[in-house]
Formats: structure tokens, C-alpha cells, sequence
């Protein structure tokens, strides 16, 4: 009879998307995320010209492309970090099959572009790194297994996220990709270790790494080339390495100034592997260091919101995206100081690349997705739902 005479109430299910999503996401680990991202396109203006010139090119064609294929990525990585973490595991399971059946198709139908390692799909407009996409979900579907395994009467998932992990690598040497292999692998064991493995046996298969090392340094003339390269205590100055060595050198702590270092005019991979050193040259120490901290703010905001979550999935995934994200951008500057041997491995959100561009948005949207506050629950009520 109300609603006869005054008409229906509209029923509100609950906050609105945007504003809840606004309400409960990591603001400051977006906001480095945007200024990495920036970052990365001046460095682009200041490295691409020149291989653009060698290769025939408008001066920023590489900078226009990389403007376009990380606005894709920030869109990918706003959408991805309005889902819930249930979305967020299905869509990764998803994109871990496809880019799964990729990696394998490579040895196949891949190609090298010269650079001595079957790693990509040639679109003709692009390229298609299939391993860059296959660690976001790989994380997650990893973190998923691992998290089944704590629940009564659940999967051994521990071991069948070895097992997986174990193809994976498998897989990525056969390209050879060994940088990516020791990525996904340190992934995974630090989700295990999370997990509660034994330190006995993560020392055994840290000696199964070496072993296998051991095996690839004999077998493999790409992989004891690098290894060769990085132990000989002389740097030949014509070399990658040597050429960003003198650029980190001669930048100083203010740089030489804009448009003016050289090392872009030698480094055939000044916009991709040793971004770094041209933003040490041209800009000098400052810069580095803002880019490490803007490293450090992400890593460190997203590890101290998933201590507080309860959720062993969130936990696990979250931590396995974020320690991935940072031992990458570790290991790309670490390379170009000479501190690790050459990996090819892009540093994320600087680098010029649309898979490493566009997969980072991709792993950025699921890592702020995990993090946004949300209820947790009472932790008694936890422990009675495990004993049932």
C-alpha cells in the first residue's frame, strides 16, 4: 500500500565502484607506478632518436610507441585493480594457459631478431614476448596452489607448484631465457618460503640450482659467454657492459645535462636493457636514486599492507607479484653496474617495450587489486573455520 501512494524506494546494494576502489586502493604505490612510468618517457626522448635515425625512422617513433603501449598499460593496470581477488584468479589462470601454450609454441614459430635467443612472436607491427606474460599468472596460479594445500583435507599444492615452476624453467632455458627462469624460480621460492617450506629443503634446491647452472655453463655458448664476460676483471670499453660502465661514470652526481651524453649513440639497447645508464649520464646520481627510491616506496608499501592480510592466497600472491616487480628492476640496474651478468631483462615501467610495458600493467593492476584494504575478520574466527 506505501508504494502505492508514494512510489518505490530505490534499494542501494552498496558503495559505488569507483569511489570504493578510490577509497581502498594504494595510493602512493599508484602514484610511483605513474611517475616510474613518466620517468621512462623522458628517458626514451633523450635514448631512442639515435636508433631511430640508424634505423630510417622519425626521431620519436620509438617514443610514441612506448607513449602508446603504456597508456595501454595503465588502463589495463586501473582496470585489473578494481577486481576482486577472485577475479583477479581467474583472470590469471586464463592468461597463464594462454601464455603457456605460447612459450611452448616457441621453439616452433619464434624468432630472435638477431639477438641469439628464441624469445619472441614477430606480429609485423610488434613483437610478443610470451614469458612476460606468463609471470603474472604464474604467480597467482602458483600462490593458489600453495594456498588449496592449507586447507583440510586440501591438495599437496606446495608440490605441484614445483612441479610447474620445474616446466616453466624448463621451458624458458630451452630459448634460452635463463634471466626469466631465475625470476619465476626466486618467485616461487619466496611464496614457499612464505608458505612455511622447510629450509632444509630450499637449501637442496638451491643446490639443484647450482647443479643446473653448472650444466648450462657447460653446454650452453650463450649462457658461458655472459657468465665468461662477467668474471673477466677487465671490461672491454667496445662492449655493452663497458659502454655503460664509462656512462655511469661520467655522469657523476649531476650528469653531463640533457641531450648530451653519448653513450645512446653506442648502446644498440640504450632504450631497453640500460635505460639506466643513459639516465645516469645525462642526469647522474639524483636520478638513479629517485628511481631506486621510487622502487623501494612500491616494494616495501605493498609487503607491509599484505603483513596485515589474512587471506593466505592474497598473501602469497601478493608477495610473490611484489618481489618479482623488485628483484626485476634489482637486476636490470644491477647489470648495468656490473654487478650481475648481462640478463636482458627490461627495468619495469622505464624501459622501452609493449610485452614488458603492458604484462607490468597487467601484474601492477593484480598486485594493487590484493592490496586494497578490506575487512580481514576476527582471526578466532579464522582458526575455527580451519578445524572444521
Amino acid at each position: 500500500m506505501t508504494e502505492m501512494v508514494y512510489g518505490t524506494v530505490p534499494v542501494y546494494t552498496g558503495e559505488p565502484i569507483l569511489p570504493r576502489w578510490w577509497r581502498t586502493i594504494d595510493k602512493w604505490t599508484m602514484s610511483c607506478i605513474l611517475v616510474l612510468f613518466g620517468i621512462g618517457l623522458l628517458l626514451g626522448l633523450a635514448s631512442s632518436p639515435p636508433l631511430a635515425s640508424k634505423n630510417g625512422l622519425e626521431p620519436f617513433h620509438y617514443v610514441t610507441r612506448q607513449a602508446f603501449f603504456g597508456s595501454v598499460a595503465m588502463i589495463v593496470m586501473f582496470g585489473v585493480s578494481m577486481m576482486t581477488p577472485q577475479m583477479v584468479r581467474r583472470m590469471a589462470v586464463l592468461g597463464f594457459l594462454v601464455s603457456f601454450v605460447a612459450l611452448m609454441g616457441l621453439p616452433f614459430f619464434g624468432t630472435d631478431f638477431g639477438k641469439g635467443a628464441i624469445r619472441w612472436y614477430s606480429l609485423g607491427f610488434a613483437s610478443f614476448q610470451p614469458s612476460e606474460f606468463l609471470k603474472p599468472g604464474f604467480v597467482v596460479v602458483a600462490a593458489w596452489m600453495m594456498a588449496a594445500s592449507f586447507e583440510v583435507g586440501g591438495p599437496p599444492g606446495r608440490m605441484y607448484s614445483f612441479v610447474l615452476t620445474t616446466v616453466i624453467c624448463l621451458f624458458l632455458a630451452l630459448q634460452p631465457d635463463f634471466g626469466q627462469a631465475c625470476l619465476v624460480l626466486f618467485s616461487w621460492g619466496v611464496m614457499y618460503f612464505i608458505a612455511g617450506a622447510p629450509m632444509i629443503l630450499l637449501l637442496g634446491i638451491a643446490g639443484l640450482v647450482v647443479m643446473a647452472g653448472s650444466f648450462a655453463y657447460s653446454n650452453s655458448e650463450h649462457f658461458a659467454r655472459r657468465i665468461d664476460g662477467f668474471l673477466n676483471p677487465e671490461v672491454d670499453p667496445t662492449t655493452q657492459l663497458g659502454y655503460a660502465t664509462n656512462a655511469i661514470r661520467e655522469g657523476g652526481f649531476f650528469g653531463v645535462g640533457v641531450g648530451e651524453g653519448q653513450v645512446k649513440w653506442s648502446l644498440p639497447d640504450a632504450h631497453t636493457d640500460f635505460i639506466i645508464a643513459v639516465a645516469a649520464e645525462e642526469y647522474g646520481l639524483i636520478c638513479v636514486l629517485i628511481i631506486i627510491a621510487l622502487y623501494t616506496v612500491i616494494v616495501v608499501r605493498s609487503l607491509l599492507r599484505l603483513m596485515k592480510e589474512r587471506d593466505p592466497f592474497i598473501r602469497l600472491a601478493g608477495t610473490g607479484l611484489t618481489c618479482a616487480f623488485g628483484v626485476q628492476a634489482m637486476i636490470n640496474m644491477g647489470v648495468a653496474v656490473r654487478l650481475l651478468p648481462a640478463k636482458g631483462m627490461t627495468l619495469p615501467f622505464v624501459s622501452y617495450g609493449g610485452s614488458s610495458l603492458i604484462a607490468g600493467g597487467i601484474a601492477m593492476g593484480m598486485l594493487l587489486a590484493l592490496t586494497r584494504t578490506r575487512p580481514q575478520g576476527k582471526i578466532g574466527d579464522i582458526l575455527m573455520r580451519r578445524t572444521r
